[in-house]
């Protein structure tokens, strides 16, 4: 089953950045994974999140506030 990975974030070129990264890891570890982009800012605050970028796996948030880097996003994936 795939995993499924959102970016949080109003569309910003720090949350593009963020998916780009997200997508290299996923091509990187070669799993199966789905990334979508949530900008509904409701949607984000109804998360708890007040920092984006933000990234969540599988429903949960993982990283708010920052880019990773290629290494902390491969971590991330990893657990």
């Amino acid at each position: 089953m795939a995993r499924k990975i959102e970016v949080l974030g109003a569309g910003c070129p720090k949350c593009k950045q963020t998916i780009k990264i997200m997508e290299m890891a996923v091509q990187e570890l070669g799993i199966d994974a789905v990334i979508e982009k949530v900008q509904d800012i409701d949607e984000i605050i109804s998360r708890g999140v007040v920092a984006t970028p933000a990234v969540a796996i599988d429903g949960k948030v993982v990283l708010s506030g920052k880019i990773p880097t290629l290494d902390e996003a491969k971590a991330l994936l990893s657990k």
